[in-house]
């Protein structure tokens, strides 16, 4: 794993236990780059690169002064999903081992869609079965736009179960039951289309610069609003707009204006400086 580039303000706990499977940058201003480092299998899910997934998005969502997390693949793909090797062997394994191992995959998904600081997937190449749900769990995908997804799974007889509850939430059921069901190949256009991406950009090189724009866009923000706006939209998403609904929206603001860090961004605004967080 390479060594993080971090200053006092980004603390990045020692990832030294991870294997080079996955690898972590980080910059001074706390811009985090997970790049999944399997480039000769384009970057498969075997149960120890989903294993090194896990544990370096549980580092980084504790890490102080990790302010965006970054999720790519190295050698030009993001990832081709399940690796043919690990499912050959899956099959002569047992339903209860089976099931441990989606259970891994499952919970390096919640990992990542818990973590408190804005996730970015920067999808180029192909993005099959697991990868794309990686891309759905992440709070924006930027796409190349020759990429390419599949939920491939029904082609194997199976089903995109661990991978379903992201897919869900990013494109809804009715796009997720044909793109499941066909298991078809689609391109960034289609994917944006349907929700799953939520930028396409010409090229590689348009890819690093909507990523630099995106680090600079979250520095300017809080890093409790980022992460307390991202609680809300999970405690008001599918809920009666109630009077318990707006009690608990009013508190919410009411608790984020008297809070340090409200306080901070009010006064900055007003005296027309920036906040602590943005220098």
């Amino acid at each position: 794993m390479t060594n993080p580039i971090v200053d006092p303000l980004v603390e990045v706990p020692d990832t030294s236990a991870t294997s080079n499977l996955v690898d972590i940058d980080a910059t001074m201003q706390g811009a985090a780059t997970v790049t999944l480092n399997r480039p000769q299998r384009k970057n498969a899910f075997d149960s120890d690169l989903i294993s090194a997934m896990e544990e370096a998005f549980r580092t980084l969502a504790g890490a102080e002064g990790v302010r965006v997390v970054f999720v790519r693949g190295a050698g030009g793909t993001f990832s081709a999903g399940a690796d043919l090797e690990w499912m050959r062997a899956a099959a002569d394994r047992s339903e209860s081992d089976n099931r441990a191992d989606a259970m891994d995959l499952a919970v390096m998904l919640k990992q990542l869609w818990d973590m408190p600081m804005l996730t970015v997937a920067l999808v180029e190449g192909g993005a099959f079965g697991g990868g794309a749900g990686v891309a759905a769990a992440c709070d924006l995908a930027i796409a190349t736009a020759d990429a390419k997804f599949s939920f491939s799974e029904a082609r194997l007889g199976l089903v995109p179960a661990t991978i379903s509850p992201y897919v869900v939430q990013a494109i809804g059921p009715r796009s997720a039951r044909g793109l499941f069901a066909t298991a078809r190949v689609f391109d960034a256009a289609y994917a944006e289309k349907v929700g799953l991406v939520t930028e396409v950009v010409p090229d590689a090189a348009a890819l690093e610069a909507a990523r630099d724009r995106i680090a600079r866009e979250i520095l300017a923000c809080g890093p409790e609003a980022v992460a307390g706006s991202k609680r809300l939209v999970t405690e008001v998403y599918g809920r009666d707009i109630d009077h318990g609904l707006l009690d608990l929206t009013a508190h919410r603001i009411a608790a984020a204006r008297v809070g340090d860090e409200g306080q901070e961004g009010v006064r900055a605004f007003l005296e027309r400086r920036k906040p602590r967080w943005a220098e």
